[in-house]
């Protein structure tokens, strides 16, 4: 079975004109929390047992191949499924109360369809007037979200009109409809051209420490690029989650390609004093050197590493931090269809 649930564009709360109820119980540097969180479909546990939490303004990734229970996790974020055990708490509320969370919460689904009869403008005013804006409001918000997404000159455009990337863009224009506090989004570049995703991952960027993103992909070179902090899930369980640092390695391990050439000295690397562990892939022309985080950082071991290959001749063609996020999933997730 599938982890996905179909739906539509989600009205994706935006602040409304009063001020916005005060933040449930949470604490109050955690936007999200997963607590023992099962699904079941009859007997099958799409998720099972998922427990983390994800601090507010950070941005957040989701992360595990198909049926892993990505989109099962998304959508009781979203409030379009309900756990079957556990709890799981945005803000400090259930994703169902729609109540406290209007204003503050807002979704794009992977699957979210455009009225087509509908002009831009003009659906994106109705959503705002949904969440209890008023029309000079609602109208201000949705002219915003648009400039945003460089969509100002779609406003008089039917929702048929648009293009894929159009309409991609418009969905996320709904989802930050009124700066809420915490946005869901569900394969936000899939299938758009380079030059549109890079526009969405550098709004993205530029919403980091201003609300909270939570982002399901795929795509995990933009995950490890744009994410702080990820969660890792394989046939409904978490197999690992920190921050990307600490999932990639990126502080106690260093990769260098080496070129054909000199001897890799090996024992002379494995005496500089920071050094744990050092091992060399002959066929891909990989060193990794494993170090302790405690006594040095990554760009310290760097400069020691590169010094003692750079006195042994031997030619340099790169150097990187970590594993890569790509890497770490494939071992945390081996053997997964």
């Amino acid at each position: 079975m599938s982890d996905a649930e179909g739906a539509s564009v989600y009205a994706a709360p935006g602040k409304a004109d009063a001020p916005p109820p005060s933040a449930g119980p949470a604490s109050t540097d955690t936007a999200i929390k997963l607590a023992g969180v099962r699904k079941l479909f009859g007997s099958k546990a799409a998720v099972d047992g998922v427990t983390f939490r994800i601090p507010r303004g950070s941005v957040f990734g989701l992360i595990g191949p198909n049926g892993a229970g990505k989109t099962t996790t998304f959508s009781m974020m979203a409030g379009f499924l309900e756990p079957s055990e556990g709890s799981l708490e945005v803000l400090g509320y259930s994703p169902r109360n729609t109540d406290m969370l209007r204003g503050r919460l807002g979704v794009l689904p992977q699957d979210a369809v455009l009225p087509p009869a509908d002009r831009v403008g003009d659906f994106l005013v109705y959503l705002g007037r949904l969440q209890g804006m008023s029309k000079d409001r609602a109208a201000e918000e949705a002219r915003k979200a648009l400039a945003e997404v460089e969509g100002r000159d779609w406003w008089f455009l039917k929702c048929s009109a648009l293009s894929h990337g159009m309409a991609k863009r418009v969905q996320l224009a709904q989802a930050l409809l009124g700066d809420p506090e915490v946005v869901l989004l569900d394969e936000p570049t899939a299938g758009l051209d380079p030059r549109v995703a890079y526009g969405v991952r550098q709004l993205v960027r530029s919403h980091k420490g201003r609300c909270t993103l939570v982002i399901s992909s795929h795509n995990l070179h933009e995950l490890e690029e744009i994410c702080d902090y990820a969660a890792v899930l394989d046939h409904g369980r978490l197999v690992a989650h920190g921050s990307m640092q600490e999932l990639t390695a990126q502080s106690e391990e260093i990769h260098v390609e080496i070129a054909a050439g000199p001897p890799v000295p090996l024992d002379a690397l494995r005496s500089i004093p920071v050094v744990r562990t050092v091992s060399f892939d002959e066929q891909r022309r990989d060193l990794s050197v494993d170090f302790s985080r405690e006594m040095a950082d990554a760009e310290t071991v760097i400069g020691h590493v590169l010094m003692c290959l750079l006195q042994h001749g031997v030619r340099i063609s790169g150097v990187s931090k970590g594993r890569g996020l790509e890497q770490r999933v494939m071992e945390l997730t081996a053997g997964a269809a």
